[in-house]
């Protein structure tokens, strides 16, 4: 039996690539909305404060302003809890932000069910879903710390407004930290079945996949980190390959990540698809843990789709 996986801070590892970068750019500003201690962004504001705004709770202000400086020739990351960043200030983050094609990264943390004890009113589900829908918005959900100081290094690189979203939890090492923007990283090879995942949900995805592969399943798995832009070619590839896919999110199944797969493959090879993530509900107050497997995001639950799946295909009885 394999050693558990370490456990990391995904908002630590923001926190440490932003003074990284901050000490490479002086042109590299950060904004925050009163949460600078949860999101991290702390640590930059103690080592840059000429270069730390924080705005208090006013998240659309937080968000134009971010805009204003943008389009003034700076670099900015503006943070805040996903339900503010994605809900609050979506008008701002729509007509500043991305109307204007702004160089404002927002870095999201407390997304998902995992914000546990915070409840429904605090536990987003539907932030994904939100921000892809934005034109020329890109959208990066790390499951781990090593991607997250990757897709953080990527997002300052790349030109225009980007969403990455954070977990409050901390979550297994499951990577390498390997990344780039539009391309799903394939961390298990396989033929009969594979599985996509995002954020929290892949470390459980492995999970099954290696316990499947003990029972003579052969399942491929995708880090589909790099949600907007997408990998296409590599889903497509999958559908072609390995015949059925199972998604796996922690956000609603109705606008999320396994929406994007479902009609990827349809309009390109049709093969069945089976969506785990949150039903069309809210959240509630509770563990962290256990909200996943009371939404149906248990491991029991996704070893259940892919032997349904693998059923569907002829490959089990």
């Amino acid at each position: 039996m394999s050693a558990p996986a370490r456990v990391e801070s995904l908002r630590d590892a923001y926190g440490k690539t932003l003074l990284e970068l901050g000490e490479k750019d002086p042109n590299l500003v950060v904004l925050d909305a009163d949460l600078s201690g949860s999101t991290r962004t702390v640590l930059f504001g103690q080592k840059f404060p000429e270069r730390f705004f924080n705005v208090g709770v006013m998240e659309p202000t937080m968000m134009t302003i971010a805009a204003g400086l943008a389009l003034g020739g700076r670099t900015v990351f503006a943070s805040t809890f996903a339900v503010f960043a994605a809900g609050q200030a979506y008008n701002a983050v729509r007509q500043s932000v991305c109307y204007n094609h702004a160089n404002v990264k927002i870095v999201a943390t407390h997304g998902g069910l995992l914000v546990g004890a915070d409840g429904g009113t605090h536990q987003i589900v539907e932030d994904i879903g939100l921000m892809r829908g934005l034109p020329g918005m890109t959208v990066v959900v790390p499951a781990d710390a090593p991607t997250t100081r990757s897709a953080v290094e990527a997002v300052a690189a790349r030109d225009g407004p980007a969403y990455v979203r954070l977990t409050r939890e901390n979550l297994p090492v499951v990577t390498d930290g390997s990344f780039e923007l539009g391309k799903a990283r394939e961390l298990r090879s396989g033929s009969d079945l594979t599985i996509v995942a995002v954020g929290a949900l892949l470390a459980r995805g492995l999970e099954v996949a290696d316990e499947l592969a003990r029972a003579g399943i052969s399942v491929r798995v995708l880090d589909l980190a790099s949600v907007k832009p997408f990998d296409e070619r590599a889903l497509i590839k999958a559908a072609r390959e390995t015949g059925a896919l199972l998604v796996l999110e922690e956000h609603s199944v109705l606008t999320g990540v396994g929406s994007l797969v479902a009609s990827t493959v349809a309009e390109n090879y049709p093969v069945p698809v089976r969506r785990v993530g949150v039903p069309d509900l809210f959240g509630e107050s509770g563990d962290p843990w256990l909200l996943l497997d009371r939404y149906g995001m248990s491991k029991e639950r996704i070893r259940d789709e892919a032997w349904e799946l693998l059923r569907l295909r002829g490959k089990v009885q």
